[in-house]
């Protein structure tokens, strides 16, 4: 009862919010990938959140002085995103120097930047609204890599909705501290073990049908609420930890699928990829908390009979939504 009641409070007061990040192109990150070629040439891939099938979001890369480009840029549009391919120059090189994105300041997004150096050490960099502009360093050192990483794991869990709703749903079903435990345990796990297999390449799935499986483990959960409610427990109120280890897996090459986009640093891999893995982790915990918080300020309320379904309904339809648009995009990939 007590994590019924936080999970009911959560689901209804946050349906809307949740509903508009499904669909809200402001809210996926850009992308800078900078490759170099020599002292002074980097290999530049740009990637934004696109509109429909011609418009894109207004952001643009901008070199210090100096700079100009060795060959024009080369873009197209594909799936939700517009990318470009250009290669830019300056002499004496980019390392120390500033690199902007304008118009960030204006949007709600953000841009994950990653240099590739030539001596196979890389730079991640996440851009905020507020800060939209970056200076090209020497190779990092392992203290950097290690808070990048743990900051880039820390956010994207907390921005994964879908990741996050599968959490919500299950705790929704299993009741009591040690078996919550149990199953958090368990999909910490699994998404572990397929986070370093396929970081590491020792495994290969491809990306579009783990995100489709992922939103549809959204709506198993879901429906297995439903049937709870309706005095026909399913696998997961009996065996909450089994369903959490399954799914858990599917959710962890998602995890990869992020990380692989980002990249890991040659000369710091096991460093890199341990701190992303922690950062999720750190994540997930602070997400578990803070609903453990608001259920001891909200268990004392009444809810009506209407509401003991409509978190179940409301999670299940947004994973059904993302079913059908993510088995939609296998052909635009």
């Amino acid at each position: 009862m007590f994590w019924r009641q936080v999970f009911q409070s959560l689901v209804l007061l946050g349906i809307s919010l949740i509903s508009l990040a499904v669909s809200a192109d402001d809210l996926r990150p850009g992308y800078l990938e900078m490759r170099q070629v020599d002292a002074e040439t980097y290999d530049v891939f740009w990637k934004v959140p696109a509109r429909g099938e011609d418009l894109r979001l207004g952001l643009y890369v901008v070199f210090p002085e100096g700079s100009s480009n060795v060959t024009e840029p080369v873009g197209a549009f594909r799936g939700n995103a517009y990318s470009e391919r250009w290669r830019v120059t300056r002499p004496g090189g980019l390392i120390g120097q500033p690199v902007r994105i304008d118009g960030l300041s204006s949007m709600v997004t953000d841009v994950i930047v990653r240099i590739e150096r030539s001596d196979g050490t890389t730079q991640v960099t996440r851009l905020l609204p507020a800060n939209p502009e970056f200076v090209i360093e020497a190779s990092a050192g392992r203290a950097e890599v290690a808070q990048t990483y743990l900051g880039l794991g820390v956010l994207h869990i907390l921005t994964g909705v879908d990741h996050l709703l599968f959490v919500l749903a299950l705790l929704l079903i299993v009741k009591g501290a040690a078996r919550v435990v149990w199953t958090v345990t368990a999909f910490t796990v699994a998404h572990s073990i397929t986070l370093a297999a396929a970081s590491l390449g020792w495994v290969q799935v491809p990306g579009p049908p783990v995100e489709a499986v992922i939103a549809l483990s959204i709506v198993f959960v879901a429906a297995e609420i439903v049937r709870g409610a309706q005095g026909r427990p399913g696998l997961t109120a009996s065996r909450p930890w089994v369903v959490a280890f399954t799914f858990g897996l599917l959710h962890g090459f998602g995890f990869a699928g992020v990380l692989g986009e980002i990249g890991l640093p040659q000369n710091a891999i096991p460093l890199a990829l341990f701190f992303f893995n922690l950062g999720v982790e750190l994540g997930q915990l602070l997400f578990v908390g803070a609903c453990a918080l608001a259920a001891l300020l909200l268990r004392r309320i009444r809810w009506p009979r209407w509401a003991e379904l409509a978190p179940a309904y409301a999670i299940g339809t947004i994973g059904m939504f993302w079913v059908v648009e993510r088995v939609a995009g296998f052909t635009a990939a």
